[in-house]
């Protein structure tokens, strides 16, 4: 597995396990099965119980094409729809612990979606999908020609890591929380604010923590109470675990 290290914004480094070729070809055929089985439920359902190839013989040949087009669909449009529900996650993804993320360290959006979709014309069906593999195999960061285009990669979720390098923060149940707009901040956004948190405390960086702070009361509205920009932090990094875990 090749190591993919992301910068952020804020000049973070946050390295990742891409997946491996073995974990994209399992979420790829667990998608493909899913598939399959829509369209066994389609022919069984409307077909083979309702009928709908007696209806066929009675309507001309754009109506006909009409209507499977309308079946087609949710195939069709399945990676592009479950990846902006679930935020870079097929159903296969999310099985097999996988995940498109940006190489900017933004959280990847429909655009970045879009475009993924769009290339999967060249990377599965050219060539029966050789070109995404070979790109994939070849490639420094594990991309196919869409995560290229789109500006994204697919990482693995299976890291063994210390709770210290997520953007979880251990919080008695006794705890009150200070700033409720904190609320207004993302888990991509909260895990950036720590990591430049982190790394600005331990070489004593008196100005980016300043800046980090600012940057918090301008986006958030907060205004911070302790007087002590370190604490501020803490403070917000524990009010957001304790509202997204009681949410």
């Amino acid at each position: 597995m090749s190591e993919l290290s992301i910068n952020t914004t804020q000049n973070v480094k946050i390295n990742f396990i891409a997946a491996s070729v073995g974990e994209r070809l399992g979420s790829y055929f667990i998608d493909l099965l899913i598939k399959i089985s829509y369209v066994i439920v389609i022919l069984l359902v409307f077909f083979y119980g309702l009928h709908f190839d007696k209806l066929f013989d009675k309507l001309d040949s754009w109506s006909v094409m009409s209507i499977l087009l309308f079946f087609y669909l949710p195939i069709m449009l399945y990676s592009i729809t479950l990846e902006s529900i679930f935020e870079g996650q097929t159903i296969g993804k999310k099985l097999v612990k996988i995940k498109v993320v940006k190489i900017d360290g933004y959280q990847a959006g429909f655009g970045d979606y879009l475009i993924r979709w769009f290339f999967r014309l060249i990377d599965f069906t050219l060539l029966y999908g050789l070109v995404g593999l070979i790109a994939v195999v070849t490639s420094k960061k594990a991309q196919r020609l869409g995560d290229m285009a789109a500006g994204t990669a697919v990482i693995t979720l299976k890291n063994k890591i210390d709770i210290s390098h997520t953007i979880l923060e251990e919080i008695g149940d006794a705890y009150v929380p200070t700033y409720p707009l904190v609320i207004k901040l993302s888990d991509n956004d909260m895990r950036i604010i720590k990591e430049t948190f982190q790394k600005a405390d331990a070489k004593n960086d008196h100005e980016m923590i300043y800046k980090l702070v600012a940057k918090i009361e301008s986006v958030t509205g907060i205004k911070n109470q302790s007087g002590n920009n370190n604490d501020f932090l803490r403070v917000i990094l524990k009010d957001y675990n304790f509202y997204t875990q009681n949410m």
